[in-house]
């Protein structure tokens, strides 16, 4: 999503402690832009419209164009492209994202995780900043996942299926 259909800005929240790590790291890169990730109303009304008043999460920027987000349970989702998306799902470095196809998803929850999630947002920053889709497929493929914790958390398996990406 770009930035500017994303809503009134507000600062990053606080997240649990692994993914606030990789938030702090983000929010350091060259030209990253973190603030608020807001709660999708359609979750409560069918509506596709961001609810401003509810948090839920820390967005992640490269100009206008999203590179990811991390949501308040620690589950990140990853932009990236077609291509890269089937590349890292092959190689168990993230799981898909179920409610769209230009996101990964993969769970932040204990420190190996924390350099993992930087990993995969690297892509995705690098993809943004022009890093060419063969460079990234070739990194992509011999990308590792840190102790199988692509997999989604049991919390956001109950997620409602109108999760924001």
């Amino acid at each position: 999503m770009k930035l500017a259909a994303k809503g009134r800005y507000a600062p990053p929240p606080p997240l649990p402690a692994h993914a606030q790590s990789v938030s702090d790291a983000l929010a350091r890169w060259p030209e990253v832009h973190a603030r608020t990730h807001w709660l999708l109303s359609n979750e409560r009304d069918e509506r596709d419209e961001r609810d401003e008043r509810e948090v839920d999460g820390a967005d992640f920027y490269v100009g206008e164009d999203e590179i990811g987000h991390l949501h308040l349970d620690g589950e990140a989702h990853i932009a990236v492209s077609k291509g890269l998306r089937e590349a890292l799902i092959e190689a168990g470095a993230a799981k898909p994202f179920r409610w769209s196809a230009s996101f990964v998803a993969f769970r932040v929850g204990n420190a190996a995780d924390v350099e993992h999630a930087l990993r995969l947002f690297k892509l995705a920053y690098d993809r943004r900043r022009g890093t060419s889709e063969a460079e990234l497929l070739v990194r992509a493929r011999f990308f590792r996942s840190a102790g199988g914790s692509a997999a989604p958390s049991d919390a956001s398996a109950r997620r409602s299926p109108a999760r924001s990406a």
